[in-house]
């Protein structure tokens, strides 16, 4: 079996007849630019052995598998400083997969009211005085796929365990699971079902032609119930910061998980969640393999993790200050809120041939054009 990773399966299996969307065919050729000749980069010198090589520019597309492990441990990084001394809760919202036609055709309206229904969910709930009465905070992730790359829409929502009253004190959680799960799907179902309903009145479902399908399908998600996760919580700063990685960055499948090709077959691993999580392997065309993939392109400029109440951009840092004073913590030291590894001058590194030598940039590389015929 070929060894292979994704930039490799879309070498050798993309075929430029495809039906693909414009954004598609940009983030395609992203990948298989990376860390090649096409994006320039940087030739290198070894002062020692007189070893050459070029060391080309990454494509930093957020679908990219080789270039998100950098972008979220920077981020993690400057979470840091928003995390507070509490339990916190892992919940999931997952939309059903009879929506999936819909969300190809109307991604970012979609994605848009998940966030949109399950925020209000949840402030629905922590507004409740016989809960917590106050406002909650919010780290949400939006996720596309299954492991076997299928489409599975659902949202990773990161809380911490309490809520901020109108009176400025802390209300702290004391359930395991936060709020009831299957109060909070009943919920959730109705306010995304209703604003499903309102988008399609505004004209914002417009690609759905087919007389009656919109009530019809509406109709029928009502009758059903909806999936909603919540896992243990956690409680310590350092786990909170390192489980937040797990999701913040991760893409629809990672090279680690592609296993190879054999002829037009591509096979990678995946976790069978239907079989108590069992590790198997799964092989499929390589035109069908990118096509799974691409399912999970987002939208050009669509915000995938977003942060709400206390945790937003706009009043996070006044509130997190308001809440380490009721909790008796005091603000954060300089030195532990953020501490980012700053951009360093790239000033050489050991050579990979002679093991004694210095290996230096002596000149850029101008990005390779390609010249179509």
């Amino acid at each position: 079996m070929e060894a292979i990773n994704l930039q490799g399966v879309l070498s050798r299996f993309l075929d430029h007849d495809q039906r693909l969307s414009p954004r598609q065919w940009q983030v395609c050729s992203h990948l298989q630019s990376c860390r090649t000749a096409a994006l320039g980069g940087l030739q290198l010198h070894c002062d020692h052995c007189d070893y050459k090589l070029p060391q080309y520019h990454a494509c930093r597309d957020r679908h990219c598998p080789r270039c998100q492990q950098r972008a979220s441990r920077r981020w993690c990084e400057s979470q840091q400083a928003a995390v507070l001394p509490v339990s916190y809760y892992h919940l999931v919202f997952a939309v059903p997969h009879t929506l999936n036609p819909w969300v190809q055709l109307h991604p970012q309206v979609i994605y848009g009211l998940l966030f949109q229904s399950v925020w209000a969910t949840l402030t629905t709930f922590a507004a409740d005085p016989k809960r917590l009465g106050g406002e909650l905070g919010m780290t949400a992730v939006l996720h596309t796929w299954g492991q076997n790359l299928s489409q599975h829409v659902h949202l990773h929502c990161l809380i911490p365990g309490g809520a901020l009253s109108a009176q400025g004190q802390w209300r702290s959680a004391k359930s395991n699971y936060l709020f009831p799960v299957r109060a909070l799907s009943r919920v959730f179902r109705g306010k995304m079902v209703s604003a499903l309903r309102a988008a399609a009145r505004q004209g914002e479902l417009q690609r759905v032609t087919r007389p009656g399908d919109i009530d019809a399908i509406l109709a029928g998600l009502m009758q059903t119930d909806w999936v909603v996760y919540s896992k243990a919580c956690v409680s310590h700063t350092d786990t909170v910061v390192a489980y937040l990685a797990r999701y913040s960055h991760r893409i629809a499948i990672h090279d680690r998980r592609i296993l190879g090709r054999e002829g037009d077959q591509v096979a990678f691993r995946y976790k069978d969640y239907r079989d108590h999580d069992k590790p198997k392997v799964m092989w499929l065309s390589g035109v069908e393999f990118i096509r799974r993939f691409l399912l999970h392109v987002l939208p050009k400029g669509f915000m995938r993790l977003r942060h709400f109440g206390f945790l937003a951009n706009r009043c996070r840092a006044e509130k997190l200050k308001q809440i380490r004073g009721v909790l008796a913590q005091g603000e954060v030291p300089p030195a532990a809120s953020a501490e980012v590894t700053p951009e360093l001058p790239f000033a050489g590194y050991p050579c990979p041939k002679c093991h004694q030598g210095i290996v230096h940039v002596v000149y850029p590389l101008a990005p390779l054009r390609w010249e179509g015929g």
